[in-house]
């Protein structure tokens, strides 16, 4: 679908665009899934300069000082940029499908409604009232040390991540680390190369897996593995807000 970012003029049309059934597949599968480039060269250039603007931004934090690895990200302040308020409300429906039939795999009993302004109303009841879409920037040495995005009560079970510059061009190393541990096994892990422009999309706490005698749950982590040269910038869509 490369041809989505040159013929669909908004983002909103080049996810409906998504082949969700195969997405859906590769989560159930391998635990994440990756879309063709969403965004154009462009659109990554206007998301990196916006970094260096601190009234875009709500708070900033320097991992290290946090024992969260090396390196630091900021995230968004109300209202959120037009980009990335498009890209979340976008994402949204077509993964909320995917997140109640996992629900209902792991037989849990959270259901979320169909649009983002819904589940964000859901959010704000429990005030978690702050926005959590956020810009991450690496250097030469910066890692993000394995995590899960959990700010609160409530917390929607899939989040997308696009990387905003090419790898072997702007930087090198800074692979997508995705670690799952299952009951009574070792942990598996995958270390995932993502283009410029392209969005993953993966688990934030846990995901269903199909076994021999049914469904069961396993817990899942993510980070970034070193950076070994340049500079890496990423864009990370969550859908639930932070108290």
């Amino acid at each position: 679908m490369t041809e989505a970012v040159s013929q669909l003029k908004t983002p909103q049309q080049r996810v409906t665009a998504c082949d969700w059934p195969r997405l859906a597949a590769r989560l159930d599968e391998q635990g994440y899934a990756l879309s063709a480039p969403l965004l154009s060269p462009a659109e990554c250039d206007e998301l990196i300069s916006l970094y260096a603007d601190s009234r875009a931004f709500r708070s900033r934090v320097v991992m290290e000082r946090h024992n969260f690895g090396r390196g630091e990200y900021q995230y968004f302040a109300a209202p959120l940029p037009p980009l990335v308020a498009e890209l979340r409300e976008s994402l949204y429906p077509p993964l909320t499908r995917i997140a109640n039939r996992w629900m209902e795999r792991m037989n849990q009993p959270e259901r979320f409604p169909p649009t983002l302004a819904e589940f964000l109303d859901v959010c704000h009841r429990h005030k978690q009232t702050r926005p959590t879409p956020l810009l991450l920037r690496y250097e030469a040495g910066d890692y993000n040390c394995l995590h899960q995005d959990l700010y609160g009560d409530v917390a929607f079970p899939l989040q997308a991540a696009c990387v905003l510059n090419q790898i072997g061009l702007d930087y090198t190393g800074g692979e997508f680390l995705l670690n799952e541990q299952r009951p009574r096994a070792q942990t598996r892990g995958e270390a995932i190369v993502i283009e410029r422009g392209q969005f993953i999309v993966f688990p934030n706490r846990y995901r269903p897996v199909r076994g021999a005698r049914g469904d069961y749950r396993v817990n899942m982590r993510h980070g970034v593995s070193r950076l070994q040269s340049g500079e890496r910038y990423c864009l990370g869509v969550i859908f639930h807000d932070a108290l």
